[in-house]
């Protein structure tokens, strides 16, 4: 295997791998019971049935299939592309991708707990969205400043 390519790899894989374990770990402290409230953010348990803002719902058991193989696209994707640039931001989309998926699988729906309601309520979300919304961010850059990918 090519140097860039196990590199590449190697980079994905680690980062998707600390992704899925945090979230996993954050989500367990909720599963397990935790709770907070505040003036502007609860941190709560919710079971998200579909994707962003529960759109897709109605997909109940499919979604999950639907997903994997988005998810696995992305994957072909980036490793075709064959740039070590491209491989920290997706192993942060694909980490916390894979981390919602498994959720689908254990507990029936994506483990949620992130309320923001201060001056407007907002969607309930956790860490593996976060990183997911920060891999799209840094992926859009990478592809239009070309300069900042090297390899």
């Amino acid at each position: 295997m090519h140097s860039s390519l196990f590199r590449l790899i190697t980079i994905l894989f680690v980062t998707l791998g600390l992704i899925f374990v945090i979230d996993q770990n954050i989500k367990m402290l909720f599963v397990d019971g935790f709770r907070l409230y505040t003036e502007c953010i609860d941190l709560i348990l919710v079971y998200n049935k579909g994707v962003a803002f529960s759109m897709f719902s109605f997909l109940d058991e499919s979604l999950k299939y639907i997903q994997l193989v988005m998810v696995s696209g992305v994957f072909i994707y980036i490793i075709s592309l064959k740039k070590v640039c491209y491989a920290i931001p997706a192993g942060l989309m694909l980490g916390g991708a894979f981390s919602n998926i498994y959720d689908r699988f254990i507990h029936g729906g994506v483990v949620d707990m992130v309320y923001w309601h201060c001056g407007f309520n907002f969607a309930v979300f956790n860490f593996a969205d976060v990183m997911i919304d920060v891999a799209v961010a840094w992926i859009l850059l990478l592809n239009f400043r070309p300069k900042l990918c090297k390899s």
